[in-house]
Order: structure tokens, then C-alpha cells, then sequence
């Protein structure tokens, strides 16, 4: 079922939110200081090209380094990731089969805001974290 769910999320938005995180991940970048914000960009966007099997936890060894980064994610690049969650989700809510896929969208949307200090892992395999 996981696979069937994300070929459908992969046609239907997964390709293009995750161009949108790669694309936020090159522009942030460009700076030195912006790269470990492109990298959470890039992992965000893998995670957002196949989420079904995988769930976000938090890291508990992450700490005020990732506060502060959080707060200048959201302004550089979380608003905007986060409004393109919104906008397909409600989109995918319309149809019926599109459900549980718009309801995947508002679940990326923390990710999308506050990446630092999380990690994605895969479901199928037991993690020391709490899931959230």
C-alpha cells in the first residue's frame, strides 16, 4: 500500500515539492552559511518526494543551534515550502482518492517549517524516539 500511495504522491505533487526544496536548497547554498540550511532542504525534499513509510522524529541531542536555525529557516525559506504544502493539500482534499495524499501535505507542513532538529526515519524500523 505504501508503494501504490506513493507513485500516486509522486505524480500528483511529490515531484514538484520536492523541486521546490531543491530549489530552496541551491539558493541557500550560494552562502557558506546557508549550507546546512540547503542540506535540511535537501533532506526535507527527498522525504517529501516518497514521505509514505517514512515519519519525522525529534532528535533529543539537538539544541539551542537548531532553535535559532529554525527561526532563520522559517524566514528564508519555511513560509513559502509551507504555503505550497497548504495549497496542494486543500487541492488534493477535493477528490476523495486525493484525501489521504492533502492529509500527507498538512502532516509535512511542521517539517517544512522547523526541520532542524528532526530527523526523518523510516517506519518499518524501531527508533529510540518517540514519533510525533
Amino acid at each position: 500500500m505504501k508503494t501504490i500511495l506513493n507513485v500516486i504522491w509522486l505524480v500528483l505533487c511529490g515531484f514538484w515539492m520536492f523541486l521546490g526544496y531543491i530549489a530552496a536548497g541551491v539558493l541557500l547554498c550560494i552562502t557558506i552559511i546557508g549550507i546546512p540550511f540547503g542540506l535540511a532542504a535537501f533532506r526535507i525534499g527527498l522525504y517529501a518526494l516518497w514521505p509514505f513509510g517514512h515519519m519525522v522524529v525529534d532528535r533529543r541531542d539537538a539544541g539551542a543551534p537548531s532553535c535559532v536555525g529554525n527561526v532563520l529557516w522559517l524566514v528564508l525559506a519555511g513560509w513559502w515550502l509551507a504555503l505550497g504544502h497548504i495549497t496542494t493539500g486543500i487541492v488534493l482534499c477535493v477528490t476523495i482518492i486525493g484525501i489521504p495524499l492533502g492529509v500527507a501535505n498538512f502532516k509535512l507542513i511542521p517539517v517544512s517549517l522547523l526541520p532542524l532538529g528532526k530527523e526523518i526515519v523510516p517506519t518499518d524500523q524501531p527508533y529510540p524516539y518517540p514519533s510525533h
